[in-house]
């Protein structure tokens, strides 16, 4: 059955119908994934019962994957899954919700903040894959914003000023935004700033994109509260409800999304309620700026 894709927003974002996401894909059906992701940026594959052996083998047919040995509060052999997934969901090794105050809880709470996964590494990731295997009733919508869109609705002086600008990302910045602030040194020196460029070039389109989020703390070269100001600013811009797709949810959805041509985040929902969301993420292959060496 070849690809057929229904547009889900005037600017981005799509539903493939066509392809069983649990079976080995074909070449040819990777290329046609890959074409239609360089358009429309989010794939919506809609019931997909997925085991995690599933996931990752459809993840793997589109690249190397980033894995999470321990990072953050993460330590390895706290993890609740394999550490090729990213667990997005509210549960602990136990499978039972966590508690409001529970540490791990507090700093994903970030997630709902602005952002790109993995911006805050050297070499950011490129797609990435989340599974909905228990999705909230209310809320907890994902929200995606195209920037390259965005990019193209900036007035043509902007576009000069923003072209060779380089930012500092850290998962600091993000979490302090949101009051999270208990951790510790060891934790710091896993998060030290990293520099990406603030426009990039998508490799398949050609079409130049912002690279912004809440890991953002400064332009280099930029006084900070003056960088900071325009980052929001541009933030602003590039998340005006035009240039936004709301995922609301669906058990077993899958949505694959290019980290190269979006923001995104999780709206709220009811903590205390399950909500199993596990995702891969397929890493990048280029750094996006030269890093400050012995960083």
């Amino acid at each position: 059955m070849s690809i057929e894709i229904t547009p889900l927003h005037p600017v981005f974002a799509g539903e493939v119908a066509g392809i069983d996401t649990a079976q080995k894909l074909t070449p040819a059906e990777v290329v046609a994934i890959e074409a239609a992701m360089d358009r429309y940026a989010v794939l919506v594959f809609r019931d997909q019962r997925l085991t995690d052996e599933q996931q990752l083998a459809f993840s793997q047919a589109f690249g190397e994957l980033e894995f999470t040995n321990g990072t953050g509060i993460s330590k390895p052999g706290e993890q609740r899954l394999h550490p090729a997934f990213a667990d997005v969901s509210n549960l602990g090794q136990d499978n039972q919700v966590l508690a409001r105050d529970n540490r791990r809880r507090l700093y994903s709470l970030g997630n709902m903040l602005w952002h790109s996964d993995s911006s805050f590494k050297p070499v950011p990731a490129n797609y990435s894959i989340l599974s909905g295997r228990v999705v909230a009733t209310a809320g907890g919508e994902t929200e995606f914003a195209d920037m390259r869109a965005a990019y193209d609705a900036l007035d043509d002086a902007t576009k000069v000023e923003v072209e060779h600008l380089v930012c500092e990302h850290s998962l600091i910045y993000s979490r302090e935004v949101m009051g999270f602030d208990d951790l510790t040194e060891a934790e710091r020196a896993t998060m030290r700033p990293v520099r990406q460029a603030l426009v990039r070039t998508h490799p398949g389109s050609g079409r130049k994109s912002l690279y912004l989020g809440s890991h953002i703390g400064t332009i280099i070269g930029w006084p900070m509260p003056e960088a900071r100001a325009f980052v929001r600013d541009l933030t602003e811009h590039a998340t005006q409800r035009r240039l936004v797709y709301a995922h609301r949810w669906r058990p077993f959805d899958l949505v694959v999304w290019d980290n190269r041509a979006l923001m995104h985040r999780v709206r709220r929902y009811d903590s205390t309620q399950v909500r199993d969301m596990r995702r891969t993420t397929v890493a990048g292959t280029a750094l996006t700026a030269a890093q400050l060496v012995g960083a």
